[in-house]
């Protein structure tokens, strides 16, 4: 049987999630990465050395690394210490390597090659990108980073967000996209990590031309001053402005809820009503399958004290065996209905 080619499209936690567990899985996988990221240690190698963000493309690496634990691990190591404090050692080696190659995308090749990963990680462009967020006062701040750290934000909300200066998609990523079977975008920050791949010439044209299905998985929590108080449709409704109306097929949505200690812990952080939730008869008329799952990860979540963006990473977050085993489902849908007529 010809494997499936899956391309997911997202960026940090919630990509390095969502893959850990799909390569284990017989398929094609492409993983098409926000280039958009300018916070904590990647947020200074790209102003110091001027190499593109390394970050979130080092976590798909490690996500999809078929190498020893160890290499995992290295990669993921941050510093202590001063002059090196919050860098992980897999930014520095993709920037060093990003130097040897004069191209960071062949950089990130030869990373794929050492870790031995099932599949490839693709960055959405190879131009600069640099996000600028305008406030519901009209105010424009620039930079990925005020999504994490910006009390105004948090204060005022986010009007829109758009690119400073036109950012053209890396002709590799709408190849994978033309030919992909299945699309599966997020899960991940709305604002951070997902709609950064859609403001990227074509990508979104590309999207809704193929020929693909396009599963969209909803995220478990919301931000405040970015997504406060957004249900599963209205997450939907706010991609469809760049894929287009009826474009996304099925959405992924968790049933299990989180010990409540850590929902009053999230929304002390992040304010009342901070879980998403999803009104089944709600009065709109959907164009997707909602698939309803537990997809709750119930591990611990371990906080680096060398990361300098520890305190802005999610704490309730899905788990890579539940949502790539839904996925895979999803996936085998059509199949299925090829092969058994009727059930009576």
């Amino acid at each position: 049987m010809k494997k499936k080619n899956i391309v997911t499209i997202g960026g940090g936690t919630g990509s390095f999630t969502l893959l850990s567990g799909l390569k284990n899985y017989p398929v094609n996988i492409s993983a098409i990465v926000s280039m958009a990221d300018d916070g904590g240690s990647t947020g200074v190698l790209r102003d110091e050395l001027g190499v593109l963000p390394p970050g979130d493309v080092r976590q798909c690496l490690v996500a999809l690394s078929d190498s020893s634990d160890t290499l995992r691990e290295l990669m993921s190591y941050r510093f202590g210490g001063k002059n090196l404090k919050g860098h992980s050692f897999g930014n520095l080696f993709l920037s060093a390597l990003e130097k040897i190659s004069k191209n960071f995308s062949k950089g990130v090749e030869e990373a794929g090659k050492i870790l031995n990963v099932k599949g490839e990680v693709i960055p959405v462009s190879e131009d600069d990108m640099r996000l600028l967020i305008r406030l519901k006062n009209g105010k424009v701040l620039k930079g990925e980073t005020e999504l994490d750290h910006s009390k105004e934000i948090r204060k005022i909300g986010i009007r829109e967000i758009s690119l400073a200066k036109k950012a053209k998609a890396f002709e590799t990523a709408l190849d994978r996209i033309k030919k992909a079977d299945f699309i599966i975008i997020g899960p991940g920050d709305l604002y951070g990590s997902l709609l950064p791949n859609l403001l990227v010439s074509s990508i979104g044209k590309a999207i809704r031309k193929a020929k693909a299905k396009v599963v969209l998985n909803c995220n478990l929590t919301n931000r405040k001053g970015q997504t406060d108080g957004y249900d599963l449709d209205k997450y939907v409704e706010q991609l469809n402005k760049y894929l287009g109306e009826g474009r996304i097929n099925f959405v992924t949505y968790n049933t299990k809820k989180p010990p409540k200690s850590l929902i009053r812990k999230y929304e002390k952080k992040e304010g009342r009503g901070a879980l998403v939730k999803f009104d089944e008869k709600a009065k709109i008329e959907r164009s997707y399958k909602v698939v309803k799952a537990d997809l709750l990860s119930l591990e611990i979540v371990e906080r680096s004290k060398s990361d300098a963006i520890a305190s802005t990473r999610s704490f309730i977050r899905h788990d890579s065996r539940k949502l790539s085993k839904v996925i895979m489902m999803i996936s085998e849908i059509g199949s299925y209905e090829n092969l058994i007529k009727d059930i009576v």
